[in-house]
């Protein structure tokens, strides 16, 4: 079985594909300070109270925007999986032209979010991810990565929000019972979820705007089932788009050179 981490600055990301089916997900805290014995312990204590075992993971694909966790990761992936391990870094085969102004800018995350959206929905093709940042990625009507944009996440943006102010709280990320808030904490969730859906419905125009012609917009992220609701633009929420990235970035590479 092929194991798949995408390791974020807010969460990780973890999957277990039996060829193409995802048998098994999980969604964790990301812990940066952690060692490579503690995350070795971590997967297989993660593993085996789902009925797996870290002996069944003959692969494993990793993409991690968080330097400090990289290298202990490759380090254990090493440990369970030999040489079958594939990092989503410059010089690894994703079968898509990076045209950007520096291409070893680009986070793996979105990279492997562009390929897997390629694969499954065409081109040209707009993924919106929804995580500690709102990053947006575009993909050219011949498969090529444009660039993109990014912003600050729901999270960040009401936490930046209430930590300076004095009287304001933190609030659930749900819809309040309207647009116009009857109370401090109504108002908050008015403005960050509905502001939210309005920033991504503004920059995904504009995004779409400048590709021309018909573009799939494809929703992804542990808050798109929050924002997506409530945003005119988006035609497809994939909550294992990452995974699935993953799953065919590393395919791609146990192909012969």
């Amino acid at each position: 079985m092929l194991l798949v981490l995408d390791v974020g600055n807010t969460q990780t990301v973890l999957g277990l594909y039996e060829d193409e089916r995802l048998v098994g997900h999980w969604r964790l805290t990301t812990t940066r300070e952690r060692t490579a014995d503690e995350l070795r312990m971590w997967l297989k204590g993660m593993l085996e109270l789902e009925g797996f075992h870290p002996q069944d993971v003959s692969g494993v694909a990793l993409s991690s925007v968080v330097p400090p966790l990289t290298a202990p990761l490759r380090k254990v992936a090493a440990l369970i999986a030999g040489d079958r391990v594939v990092v989503v870094e410059p010089g690894v085969k994703t079968g898509m032209p990076i045209l950007i102004d520096n291409p070893r800018e680009v986070g793996a995350d979105r990279v492997v979010n562009s390929v897997a959206a390629r694969a499954k929905y065409g081109a040209p093709v707009i993924v919106v991810d929804f995580g500690t940042s709102t990053n947006f990625d575009v993909v050219g009507s011949e498969g090529e990565y444009l660039g993109g944009a990014i912003a600050p996440g729901l999270a960040i943006s009401t936490n930046a929000l209430i930590g300076g102010t004095a009287a304001l709280r933190t609030v659930e990320f749900v819809p309040p019972r309207s647009p116009i808030g009857k109370g401090t904490v109504e108002a908050i969730q008015s403005g960050a979820i509905y502001g939210h859906a309005g920033l991504v419905d503004g920059i995904m125009e504009r995004l779409a705007a400048e590709l021309g012609g018909d573009v799939v917009r494809v929703a992804t992220g542990g808050l798109a089932s929050t924002i997506v609701p409530h945003c005119s633009s988006v035609d497809i929420v994939d909550e294992f788009l990452t995974l699935e990235g993953l799953r065919m970035i590393f395919a791609l590479n146990q192909e012969p050179a």
